[in-house]
């Protein structure tokens, strides 16, 4: 889940730019972390209170996105979900954003099979990005989490995404030049997880991702969320990461690590 997080604060500064390139400082003074870091911690916290029993993970989650998205109203919300965390509404509104997508790593790193996987990662997403693009991006990243983390192979990953999720028949040298700032699933998520499945290790996950020149923060943090499944991640890239985070949520992710047995 630090991953994401890490994705999330080392593209948060390029926003929509165009960078193409790799060679970029990872962390500097303008990053920040932003409402992929919030929500992906809200799904968190949400798992964290089920506390085994995930009969009302949906309404849990709901409750920690409304209370997290206040409590942090300046993140970066795309309109329609802002309008849904003030609203008090509990209908989703049919989005299919990669919204969906950033926030779901936490899904992947506490089940134990694939059906688990999906089950979960439609309760956390349905309440908002009931949409089928929408629902099948955020399963697609869960799914690819618990991949990496069961110790699957990178082919295995690919072939897993490729047979169930989206067709990757392309490379990042392939739709780099054209690559455009996309924020729905189906424009960001078979890119993000290609950015992974075409790195070398976790720091070059999220640098393939954000020299995509597309939502850069998001990019990151989905590619981001998928390497640390896999490589994990290197010490001083997390304790560098944290120190973007006020106590708050830093401490959600300490509570999570220890809930679950994770080392970060």
């Amino acid at each position: 889940m630090l991953g994401a997080i890490i994705g999330d604060i080392a593209g948060s500064r390029f926003g929509n730019k165009r960078m193409k390139s790799k060679e970029f400082e990872l962390f500097s003074s303008h990053c920040h972390f932003t409402d992929d870091t919030v929500m992906t911690l809200a799904v968190a916290k949400a798992l964290i209170e089920c506390n085994g029993n995930y009969e009302e993970l949906d309404k849990i989650t709901e409750y920690w996105m409304r209370r997290l998205g206040r409590q942090y109203p300046r993140a970066g919300y795309g309109y329609r979900f802002f309008t849904w965390i003030l609203s008090g509404e509990h209908n989703p509104y049919g989005s299919f954003g990669n919204g969906s997508a950033m926030r779901v790593s936490s899904v992947g790193y506490v089940t134990k099979t694939i059906e688990e996987v999906k089950d979960l990662s439609y309760k956390v997403t349905y309440i908002t990005h009931n949409h089928p693009e929408g629902l099948k991006g955020a399963e697609a990243v869960a799914v690819c989490v618990f991949l990496a983390k069961s110790g699957s192979s990178i082919e295995e990953i690919r072939n897993y995404v490729n047979e169930n999720y989206y067709t990757l028949d392309f490379s990042l040298d392939d739709i780099r030049d054209e690559y455009e700032f996309d924020v729905t699933c189906q424009g960001s998520v078979p890119q993000a997880i290609t950015a992974f499945l075409e790195s070398e290790g976790f720091e070059d996950a999220i640098r393939n991702a954000i020299a995509l020149g597309g939502d850069s923060d998001t990019l990151a943090a989905i590619s981001g969320s998928i390497a640390e499944a896999y490589y994990g991640i290197p010490k001083e890239l997390a304790d560098k990461a944290v120190t973007y985070m006020d106590d708050y949520l830093h401490g959600i992710l300490i509570e999570f690590n220890d809930k679950f047995g994770f080392v970060e």
